[in-house]
């Protein structure tokens, strides 16, 4: 409970914490926040880490700290690019293994069904559209891997996502973070955003179990 409660006020407070991160490693700022988001994406045991949210924060603070919003943009689309090239070569190289050694208790089998059932509908475009579900766009990449889908292709689909995601939400949050309509209630704008990032999976979801009952009904 400690644990979740923590969770949750990272993600409500994130401006406060990266605030925080950027002031502490202060020209390593760009590299704290490569970081987060490079992990974010690139490894499949932690989906849990702020993606949309983080990025919209990011850019809200490129104002304010002294960082500028187009290396910050680069930096952060290199994270997410690079990130989700590591996730793709896991899955290529090690697979479904990784579900029999120690790291088996920190990938939910649910989440890996949801994002094959997922890639199993969109193929290649999964990799662009992933971006914007959270955990779901954890995982895409790795089941990409374990699917032998073509790099070349594959890292072109992850280039034009990274690309997407990284730009909306990090010039969303340098456009109209610091409005103070925005930046006095920035916890629930955070929330407002975590919401509609989970709306896409939620109706996923939703679609795979009625099609689920209707198979039982018939």
């Amino acid at each position: 409970m400690a644990a979740m409660a923590q969770l949750i006020d990272l993600f409500l407070h994130l401006d406060t914490h990266l605030s925080q991160l950027i002031s502490w490693a202060g020209g390593w700022s760009y590299a704290a926040l490569f970081l987060v988001i490079f992990c974010e994406t690139g490894l499949v045991i932690a989906p849990f880490l702020p993606g949309d949210s983080f990025l919209f924060a990011s850019g809200s603070l490129a104002t304010l700290d002294g960082m500028n919003i187009w290396v910050l943009t680069a930096v952060l689309f290199f994270a997410a690019f690079l990130g989700n090239e590591l996730n793709y070569w896991i899955g290529r190289n090690v697979g479904l293994k990784i579900l029999e050694g120690p790291f088996k208790r920190w990938v939910n089998p649910n989440h890996l069904r949801r994002a094959e059932v997922f890639f199993a509908k969109y193929g290649a475009k999964a990799v662009v559209l992933s971006r914007f579900m959270p955990i779901v766009r954890t995982v895409v990449p790795f089941v990409a891997g374990v699917g032998k889908m073509d790099p070349r292709r594959y890292s072109i689909y992850n280039a034009a996502g990274a690309a997407a995601w990284v730009i909306l939400f990090t010039w969303a949050g340098y456009l109209f973070g610091n409005i103070p309509g925005v930046k006095h209630n920035f916890s629930l704008v955070i929330l407002v955003i975590i919401i509609i990032s989970f709306i896409p999976p939620v109706i996923e979801w939703w679609k795979a179990r009625r099609g689920n009952d209707k198979i039982v009904e018939t």
